[in-house]
């Protein structure tokens, strides 16, 4: 059986004592898209939504997101990201835009729940920007494709 760490031995919820962990390199990279319908997907495609460019508002949501996780989430971490990178594509097969965020910072604790974060936040922007053209839009597949680094060692989902 997996011992839950932000649980404490009377069952409450406790954020986890890493003062004692070595300080490490860990990255983390996480994938999410937004499924769409093709004519949403033409307007982002042409810059032609009324709030904007979609994909620049959402790349700089997510950075913004993976930044703000410990208040989001309430047993994160606050860390000193050294790096953290939000990609978007459009995916005419999808249609839709498929999300790519990388987190990075030397420390005690993983980095996986920030670029988790970021996919997130990025997709709920894209929604955002588009939900005047089209609220049927899917936010889906968001998961951790790899961490690297900290004592659990190294993990490649894909």
């Amino acid at each position: 059986m997996t011992n839950l760490t932000h649980i404490d031995e009377t069952g409450k919820a406790h954020m986890v004592d890493v003062g004692a962990k070595p300080d490490t390199e860990r990255t983390a990279v996480a994938r999410g898209e937004v499924k769409m319908l093709k004519t949403t997907f033409d307007l982002i495609a042409a810059g032609s939504m009324k709030k904007g460019d979609v994909l620049t508002v959402a790349q700089i949501a997510g950075i913004n997101g993976a930044k703000q996780t410990s208040n989001l989430i309430p047993l994160c971490h606050p860390l000193a990201l050294t790096h953290i990178s939000v990609e978007l594509a459009l995916d005419a097969a999808l249609p839709g835009v498929q999300i790519t965020a990388s987190a990075r910072l030397r420390g005690k604790t993983g980095v996986e729940m920030e670029a988790l974060t970021a996919v997130s936040i990025a997709a709920l922007t894209i929604y955002d920007m588009a939900k005047a053209a089209e609220k049927t839009m899917v936010i889906q597949n968001i998961r951790l494709v790899e961490k690297h680094g900290g004592q659990s060692g190294d993990v490649v989902n894909e």
